[in-house]
């Protein structure tokens, strides 16, 4: 196995890839952009840490803000004094910017768009530091590669390291199988089998909305080495998916 590199690489290049508009609206939409609308009026400047505790749980439950809450919420933390070693605090931070980039990249807000990444790309390396085991950093990093047209061995390095530091938690794993499924075909074999056995692990565990999704929109080569993994499932987790699949084609 290739030694790990615990320095994250520097950023390829700023060409867009074919990929990268998917991945990452993708990423945009599993980390931030399901479930209710809601808002959080007692999150002012004074905001400790308890406060973002609660937050990082609710985002990661698929909970999302309203733009101007979450705009609000990040000023607001720009003014104060937040440890970049507060992992739940800078987590909440990365889950509501990434949903704003997704907008500006969507009005054509090209300098705002910038920004957002570059502010995310700064805050995931600081988060890192502190915590290099956080799994959803290092995808919200690979993410951010495919984003600047990089598809090398150095930014599906970054993709194996979440595998590695979770590689059996659902939470995470419904996330990373609708940015890695895209670029299935791109990556190394060894990064390949990991995509496809979390895939096939979260149908075989019920967890099919995502999967399903991810395969919905697949290439016919992708859909073909997913199915393969499908075949290999159990008769009831089999019709799961295949009737949240057609669930998605009647929309």
């Amino acid at each position: 196995m290739r030694r790990r590199r615990q320095k994250l690489p520097k950023l390829a290049s700023e060409t867009k890839s074919p990929f990268s508009l998917l991945a990452l609206r993708a990423l945009a939409f599993v980390v931030a952009c399901l479930g209710l609308v809601w808002a959080v009026p007692n999150l002012a400047a004074s905001a400790v840490s308890d406060d973002f505790r609660d937050l990082d749980a609710r985002l990661l439950q698929f909970d999302v803000l309203k733009p101007s809450s979450a705009i609000r919420i990040l000023r607001d933390a720009e003014s104060n004094t937040l440890s970049v070693c507060d992992t739940h605090a800078q987590r909440a931070l990365l889950l509501m910017e990434m949903p704003l980039a997704e907008i500006a990249l969507r009005s054509g807000g090209a300098k705002d768009f910038d920004l957002h990444l570059n502010t995310i790309e700064s805050r995931s390396r600081q988060v890192l530091g502190c915590a290099p085991r956080d799994s959803l950093v290092w995808l919200l990093l690979f993410g951010i590669e495919i984003e600047h047209g990089n598809l090398g061995s150095h930014a599906f390095d970054l993709l194996e390291m979440s595998y590695e530091t979770s590689p059996n938690e659902g939470w995470i794993g419904v996330r990373r199988t609708v940015v890695a499924v895209p670029v299935l075909l791109a990556a190394p074999e060894p990064v390949q089998q990991m995509i496809l056995s979390e895939f096939e692990r979260l149908v075989r565990n019920r967890m099919v909305e995502n999967p399903a999704r991810a395969y919905s929109t697949a290439s016919a080569p992708v859909r073909a080495l997913l199915q393969s993994r499908i075949d290999k499932l159990d008769a009831k987790s089999r019709k799961l998916f295949s009737d949240t699949l057609a669930g998605f084609d009647r929309l």
